[in-house]
């Protein structure tokens, strides 16, 4: 199986510094609907792995998140595209889990779920966070420069973290997995 994990805020969508509390809210960054769609014609299964602490927060109930995922669902149905599991971290930054990212647990999950080894998976995502999940699940780590990207590429660079891979965004990442 071809597994890919992609982070949503600022990876497939958007982001806000005020969170994205509704479907209204959740506009697609050009290009990433149809990259998740061409993953799935060439037999990728897509993954969201999401940390939504404006859950825990009371920002936004779990109707509106599953609103934003119908919305996000219809729209790639349209061209042809699908995700085919969403996990998220409904936890706050301050709470004990062990799901949310930088720590691993969200894609343990994804990889006991689909039983895939995460050696062999791809995670885009748009944070320090990110990166450092896939590190610390020892997947293989993808920044995009949308959403915090641009930040996130600048401070893995001071850190000496270069070596993981930096794209415009998930359009031109797809572009270049698909090569």
């Amino acid at each position: 199986m071809k597994l890919i994990v992609l982070d949503r805020d600022g990876v497939i969508n958007h982001d806000s510094d005020d969170f994205i509390k509704s479907a209204d809210e959740w506009l697609p960054i050009d290009g990433s609907l149809d990259a998740i769609s061409r993953l799935n014609h060439s037999g990728y299964t897509v993954v969201i792995a999401a940390n939504q602490s404006g859950l825990a927060r009371g920002y936004f109930d779990i109707e509106a998140f599953t609103a934003i995922h119908k919305k996000l669902d219809d729209m790639l149905a349209k061209i042809g595209g699908r995700i085919d599991a969403v996990f998220y971290c409904p936890h706050g930054p301050d709470d004990a889990c062990d799901c949310r990212k930088p720590k691993p647990g969200m894609l343990l999950a994804i990889g006991q779920r689909f039983n895939v080894p995460l050696k062999d998976v791809i995670f885009i995502g748009d944070s320090v966070s990110d990166i450092n999940a896939a590190k610390n699940a020892h997947a293989k780590a993808v920044l995009v420069r949308t959403g915090k990207g641009v930040k996130a590429e600048k401070i893995l660079q001071s850190a000496s973290k270069s070596s993981v891979p930096v794209y415009d965004n998930l359009a031109s990442a797809v572009t270049a997995l698909l090569q």
